[in-house]
C-alpha cells in the first residue's frame, strides 16, 4: 500500500511539474508576443498629422542621445523602441549628425531612412545659443521675415499664458526665453509661429524636475534663467558648465560679486556703448552685488542644467585660458596667477 501511495503521489507530482512547465510556456510565448506586439506598436507614425519637428544630431551623439531627443520632440512614441530598432538593424554607426526635418506621420523605419542618409534640411530658421533679443531679431529679419512682423512676434504680452513664462515678470521681454534651436520655415511660416515654437523648446527643458532643483538652489525660475545665460556666455565647454554655476552659486549666496565681463558688456551695449567691464549699468556684475535685472541671453539645455544642478566643488574663482579650457582656483591670488598664465590673450582685450 505504502509503494502504490508512493507512486501516485510521485505521478501526482510529475503532472504538476509538467503542467507547470506547460504554463511557464504559454506564459512566456505571450509575454514574448505581447513584447513584440508592443514594440511594433512603438515603430508606428506618432500621429497621422503632417506635423514637422527638426531634430538635430550633434557629432557624436549616441543612439541613446538620439532617442531621447526625437522623443523629447514626440516625433517618436518611444525611446526604447528606436534604440531597438537601431540594435536589431545594426545601424549605430550610420546614423549621420546633422538637421533634418521628421514628421509625426513617419514611422521609426522612415525617420531612421532619414537620418542614415544625411540629406539634411532646408529652408530652417536658427535660434543660436547665448544670443541676446537683439540678435535673434537680427536673424529673424535676414531669414525673410519682414522687420515690422518680426517686432510684433517678439511682444511678450501675446505669450503671457504660455508656461515657458509662468516666472518671467510681466513687464520684462522675451530675453533670455528663446530656446536656441532650428526650426522648419515655409512660404507660410509666420515669425510667430517660430517664436512659439522656441518657447515650447524651452517649456520642454523647464521640467518639474529642474524647475524642483532651482528652488533647491534658493533660486526662482526667472532668477535661473539670468544665471544660466551668464553661465552660457562665459564658457563654451559645456562639461564646465556645472562647475561655472557652482562658481557663480556660491559667490551669489555669500553676498559676492558675480564678477562676470558678459554681464558688463551687455549693459553697455543695451546703452548703445561700445562692450566694456568699466562701464557703469545695472548690468555690471564687476561693480553690483547680486543677480543683474535680467537675462543677458538666452541659454542652451547645459547650461539651463548646470544652474538645476551646479558641481559638488569649493571654487569661488574660474577664468577661461586661451588653450580653451577653464582654469579654476580657491584664492584670488590663485586666480591672479591663473589668469596670468592661461589667459594673456582672451583677458588681454
Amino acid at each position: 500500500m505504502n509503494v502504490h501511495r508512493n507512486r501516485s503521489r510521485q505521478s501526482r507530482i510529475k503532472v504538476y511539474i509538467v503542467a507547470g512547465i506547460a504554463i511557464l510556456i504559454v506564459l512566456l510565448v505571450v509575454g514574448v508576443g505581447f513584447i513584440r506586439k508592443t514594440y511594433l506598436d512603438n515603430l508606428k507614425p506618432v500621429s497621422n498629422l503632417q506635423q514637422a519637428h527638426v531634430v538635430t544630431i550633434a557629432p557624436g551623439s549616441t543612439s541613446s542621445e538620439i532617442a531621447d531627443n526625437l522623443y523629447a520632440k514626440k516625433a517618436i512614441r518611444s525611446d526604447w523602441a528606436f534604440e531597438w530598432y537601431i540594435r536589431n538593424h545594426q545601424l549605430r554607426d550610420q546614423l549621420k549628425a546633422g538637421t533634418y526635418v521628421v514628421y509625426e506621420s513617419q514611422s521609426v523605419q522612415e525617420i531612421v531612412k532619414t537620418l542614415v542618409s544625411g540629406k539634411e534640411a532646408t529652408d530652417l530658421v536658427t535660434i543660436l545659443p547665448g544670443k541676446r533679443l537683439g540678435q535673434i531679431r537680427d536673424a529673424l529679419i535676414k531669414a525673410d521675415f519682414k522687420a515690422e512682423e518680426v517686432d510684433a512676434a517678439l511682444e511678450p504680452t501675446q505669450y503671457a499664458e504660455h508656461p515657458a513664462l509662468t516666472d518671467k515678470p510681466a513687464d520684462a521681454n522675451l530675453e533670455g526665453y528663446l530656446y536656441p534651436e532650428s526650426f522648419q520655415k515655409t512660404a507660410q511660416t509666420t515669425p510667430q509661429e517660430v517664436i512659439k515654437q522656441s518657447l515650447d523648446q524651452m517649456q520642454l527643458r523647464l521640467t518639474p524636475e529642474i524647475r524642483q532643483a532651482y528652488s533647491k538652489q534658493g533660486l526662482t525660475v526667472h532668477q535661473a534663467v539670468i544665471l544660466a545665460s551668464i553661465v552660457e556666455q562665459e564658457v563654451s565647454n559645456a562639461p564646465d558648465r556645472a562647475q561655472v554655476a557652482q562658481v557663480f552659486l556660491k559667490r551669489y549666496k555669500d553676498n559676492m560679486s558675480l564678477g562676470s565681463d558678459p554681464t558688463a558688456f551687455y549693459g553697455a551695449i543695451m546703452d548703445g556703448q561700445p562692450a566694456s567691464v568699466l562701464y557703469d549699468s545695472p548690468y555690471n556684475t564687476r561693480m553690483h552685488a547680486g543677480l543683474p535685472p535680467g537675462p543677458i541671453g538666452n541659454a542652451s539645455e547645459s547650461s539651463l542644467k548646470a544652474v538645476a544642478f551646479p558641481a559638488q566643488t569649493d571654487w569661488v574663482y574660474f577664468v577661461a585660458g586661451d588653450d580653451g579650457k577653464t582654469h579654476f582656483s580657491k584664492t584670488l591670488q590663485e586666480h591672479e596667477d591663473l589668469t596670468r598664465r592661461y589667459c594673456t590673450k582672451l583677458c588681454g582685450q
